[in-house]
Order: structure tokens, then sequence, then C-alpha cells
């Protein structure tokens, strides 16, 4: 069993390919709207059922309505790492950190809704 496999199976929806722009993804913050998003590398990933870690006041909740890729590769939850403006940019990943974010895609990936990707990234990455 990988360390990336959820301690309970969780049953996933087929992945969709729906284009959602960093707007729609905003909106989905668990403030404005219920639905919680985050995306990774362009995925975009539904964490509304996970409260407890992404909801208003909880302590990854930085990284919902975003893509959150450069902040989730440095391990960070400092303001400059997941400004909207930049979090979607990893470009700037050292070896180390690229392998942190192919992690936390692989567990998002095994436990999250794939509902989409971003259609705006302002830059390609790969």
């Amino acid at each position: 069993m990988s360390k990336f496999e959820p301690k309970t199976p969780v049953k996933l929806d087929p992945p969709k390919d729906d284009a959602l722009t960093l707007d729609q993804i905003a909106q989905c913050d668990g403030e404005r709207n219920k639905c919680m998003w985050i995306a990774i590398k362009g995925t975009v990933f539904d964490v509304t059922n996970n409260t407890n870690a992404y909801g208003v006041g909880k302590g990854y909740h930085v990284f919902v309505g975003k893509d959150a890729s450069r902040a989730l590769g440095k391990s960070s939850l400092k303001p400059e790492d997941v400004d909207p403006k930049v979090s979607w940019d990893y470009s700037t990943l050292n070896e180390k950190e690229m392998k942190t974010l192919n992690d936390w895609y692989t567990f998002f990936s095994k436990r999250y809704n794939i509902i989409g990707r971003v259609a705006d990234l302002p830059k390609k990455l790969d």
C-alpha cells in the first residue's frame, strides 16, 4: 500500500475535464459559496466534504479557491506563496519542492474528485 493511500477507501467519481477559470475557482472558497475547490498544477479538486481541514478558519483553508501549487510545493502557508497572483506558478520550485508538489497531487488524486482543469492560467508551465 502506498503512503498516499487513504486509511479508509474513497469512492471517487470519474475525473471531469471541465474548463474552469481562476475566477470560478475563487468563488468556491467556502465563504462566498459552500463549495471548496483547490487546484494543483492546473487540476481542480473538490475538497468541499473535508471541512475539518479546509473549512473557514481551519489550517488549510488558505489553499481553497485558488491553484495552490507554489505553496504546496514549498509546504508554505505564507501569504506571499498563497497570493492568487502567484500561487499557481510552480516554475521556480527546486527539485525537492517539485517532488513535494507531485506528492501532494498524488495525495489529492486519491481522496478528492477531479472536477476540471484551470482554463486560464497566466502561462503554461509544463
